[in-house]
């Protein structure tokens, strides 16, 4: 079975990585699409509409150009992993579940331990929670040969 598989959340760790290489061990026919991961180009996706003297309105409209991509990667994938880390907040993930959530779409949540609480309610929507890359590859090698 061929997927095409969101991923989503923080961007300081090679959790990405670590699950498109595993998928690619195991042969499996999955697509990967993700938002910008590049801090730097994220912030500046608006800046070609014009500068800004306030960071806000700078970030205003950075969000809304990231949106456009965001909204209809995660609308034409099939299931979307939605990575929490321990160090920043991951508002933007936790949008992207809610997203999820609304549009139907199966999604994985991958956190560790420590931030169940908080995440109870996005955990709660979600078809399974993975503690590790590991873990999300085997899940997605069960949901696309059955294995």
């Amino acid at each position: 079975m061929s997927l095409t598989v969101y991923l989503s959340g923080e961007i300081h760790t090679d959790w990405r990585q670590q699950i498109i290489q595993g998928a690619e061990q195991h042969g499996l026919q999955l697509t990967f699409t993700s938002a910008v991961t590049d801090h730097a180009s994220s912030d500046a996706a608006g800046d070609v509409l014009g500068a800004e003297s306030q960071g806000f309105w700078r970030d205003h409209k950075s969000a809304k150009v990231n949106a456009i991509r965001t909204k209809t990667l995660l609308e034409k994938c099939d299931l979307a992993i939605i990575r929490f880390g321990e160090q920043y907040k991951q508002w933007n993930a936790a949008f992207d579940a809610g997203y999820c959530a609304a549009l139907g779409k199966p999604y994985i949540t991958l956190h560790g331990a420590e931030i169940v609480h908080p995440l109870k309610e996005v955990d709660g929507a979600a078809m399974a929670w993975a503690q590790s890359p590991e873990q999300v590859v085997e899940l997605l090698k069960y949901v696309a040969s059955g294995q």
